[in-house]
């Protein structure tokens, strides 16, 4: 599903919503969402899952194309846990 099918989804939901103001919508919540994963925050959609972030460790690793050993600073990522809901819709 792409953002024009999210944006198509709430205005067949709500009947009276233009196409800009579900735009609107959509940017808003997401860029909630960026702002409190960011910050270290935890998101959790109750029905759906949990958004957090995750510290990742310095690490030795490798260049696969040609074996040379490299450093991997550390860093940040993002940890999505689906709900139990979620999980049992996908399998069946």
């Amino acid at each position: 599903m792409k953002r024009s099918d999210i944006i198509r989804t709430l205005q067949i939901q709500f009947k009276n919503m233009r196409a800009s103001d579900a735009m609107s919508m959509l940017d808003c919540v997401v860029d909630t969402m960026k702002n409190a994963v960011a910050n270290d925050n935890r998101i959790e959609i109750r029905g759906f899952g949990t958004f957090q972030s995750r510290k990742r460790a310095t690490k030795n690793g490798y260049n696969p194309s040609t074996g040379e050993m490299i450093h991997l600073d550390a860093g940040k990522t993002i940890l999505f846990k689906p709900s139990r809901e979620l999980t049992k819709k996908m399998n069946g």
